[in-house]
């Protein structure tokens, strides 16, 4: 009776283990996967930025174009809708809260025009109505910088907001807000000469791809699955052999 109930403890050991063991493999492998879509990824990021600059006549039309389009460089001609122009508050850069300024470009040579996230800035917090100046010339420029889905949403607790200083800028009402035809995208824009002195800062966050994250969390699973292994092997099998008969 003994012997029957060991074994049925040993076998319910063993089920444990091997359940354990693969449960466990198979989210390393997962996370190995993540890895490799993140390096994929990354390696198309590379390739789009290695492209010739799509000029504004090349810019996307639909949706599913522009998918294609982000983190292409840009070099676009056109005119400023200063008055149209959008301060997204509670964005940060370097962990600094402030604003980015959004200004729709009037494109050279097609009707639409594309909003351009042009920077940031530190916002007066000793009087939140009071908006930076910010110089947008007033005949053709030049802008450079990379193709970018519209300006990231942040959750916010009222309906859209109108006005200067917004939360968030909906694409699609902005268009009908000021009745020009948008891009469905936005274009980052880069430090350089024609934008010297302007007060405007660029850094742009990189895509958070963290491949090593990714990498360390597959190491821990399979780490796992070999702890419960060499714990099986040990309890299991070479401690009960080398028990006195």
């Amino acid at each position: 009776m003994r012997i029957g109930r060991e074994r049925w403890r040993g076998l319910v050991v063993l089920l444990a283990t091997v359940a354990g063991v693969a449960l466990t493999a198979r989210l390393g492998f997962w996370q190995l996967d993540r890895a490799a879509q993140k390096v994929a990824i990354q390696a198309q990021i590379d390739a789009r930025r290695a492209l010739p600059p799509l000029d504004g006549v090349a810019l996307a039309d639909t949706p599913g174009e522009a998918n294609g389009q982000h983190q292409r460089r840009a070099s676009l001609r056109g005119r400023w809708v200063a008055a149209r122009t959008v301060f997204l508050d509670n964005r940060q850069m370097n962990g600094v809260p402030g604003f980015f300024v959004v200004t729709p470009l009037q494109l050279e040579g097609r009707p639409q025009a594309v909003l351009v996230q042009r920077g940031w800035v530190p916002r007066n917090f000793s009087d939140r109505a009071a908006l930076p100046s910010v110089p947008a010339a007033s005949g053709p420029v030049q802008v450079d910088g990379v193709v970018a889905p519209p300006p990231s949403r942040l959750y916010q607790f009222s309906v859209e907001a109108s006005g200067r200083i917004r939360q968030n800028l909906d694409l699609g009402a902005f268009s009908r807000e000021t009745g020009l035809a948008l891009l469905p995208l936005s274009v980052l824009q880069s430090d350089s000469e024609s934008t010297r002195g302007d007060g405007l800062q660029r850094r742009w966050p990189a895509p958070e791809l963290d491949v090593s994250k990714h990498y360390g969390y597959a190491f821990q699973w399979f780490a796992m699955a070999c702890l419960m292994v060499g714990l099986y092997v040990w309890f299991q099998l070479i401690r009960p052999a080398r028990r006195p008969a």
